[in-house]
């Protein structure tokens, strides 16, 4: 008995990393929503208020929405590499505790399925960082066309 307990209990421990890593995933997620939530919201104003545009302003509407179509596609793939991330981290988890109770070694899967999991992570911030630059680079854009 004494010896389940003990298994459980290093179950445990070996799933606290990977918890950790769900709670980054997780606070990376809510920025990713946030940012997409902004930027959808700025393109539904823009498509809101472009019929009372004049030509010069349109055209400028028409690059900002385009602009803001990119954003949109690399904050929802970041999202969903992110969230596949989360879920492949999930299994690693659950494998974890199952492991131990069962005849057959996981340590392959669990290192297959954690390394997935990293690399979609990458994948998700790299798109993350991609959204940050197409950003930035409209911000600047704009305002190269305040200067006098």
């Amino acid at each position: 008995m004494s010896g389940n307990v003990d298994l459980v209990a290093h179950n445990i421990q070996l799933a606290l990393g990977p918890v950790f890593l769900l709670t980054g995933i997780a606070s990376i997620l809510n920025v990713l929503t946030n940012r997409l939530g902004r930027v959808i919201d700025r393109a539904r104003r823009i498509e809101a208020e472009i019929v009372g545009y004049d030509a010069a302003a349109r055209r400028r509407a028409i690059v900002e929405l385009g602009v803001l179509g990119r954003r949109t596609a690399a904050a929802h793939w970041a999202i969903g590499l992110c969230t596949t991330s989360a879920l492949f981290v999930c299994v690693v988890v659950a494998i974890l505790f199952v492991d131990n109770f069962t005849p057959f070694s996981a340590n392959l899967l669990v290192a297959g399925l954690f390394i997935v999991a990293m690399i979609l992570l990458i994948a998700g911030l790299i798109l993350f960082l991609m959204e940050v630059q197409v950003a930035m680079r409209s911000v600047r854009i704009r305002q190269d066309m305040l200067e006098p």
